[in-house]
């Protein structure tokens, strides 16, 4: 062990954890629509071009919606804590 923990010992519990929900529904998601997209393949079974483009459409919007809940998720946890506690860009100007 070392002398100096990245995380507190309290935190991190699943009480804590608000994310953990949302991010394994995007994942969820992310898995549902990846999977359907690659049963509306009109390569693989001719279909007619109204389901084709009904299945396409369904698959988009669950890999985009479960892109926007992982990536919210992402953004909660490495977001900083307190927006004043900050750190202030450096640049060389």
């Amino acid at each position: 062990m070392s002398g100096l923990p990245y995380e507190d010992p309290g935190a991190g519990g699943p009480a804590d954890d608000r994310t953990a929900v949302p991010a394994a529904l995007g994942l969820g998601l992310l898995a549902l629509g990846g999977w359907l997209l690659t049963t509306a393949r009109p390569w693989q079974r001719p279909e007619h071009p109204l389901a084709l483009a009904l299945g396409w459409t369904a698959s988009g919007a669950l890999l985009l919606c479960g892109l926007v809940l992982v990536a919210r998720c992402v953004r909660a946890v490495h977001a900083p804590a307190d927006p004043a506690a900050a750190p202030e860009p450096t640049g060389t100007s």
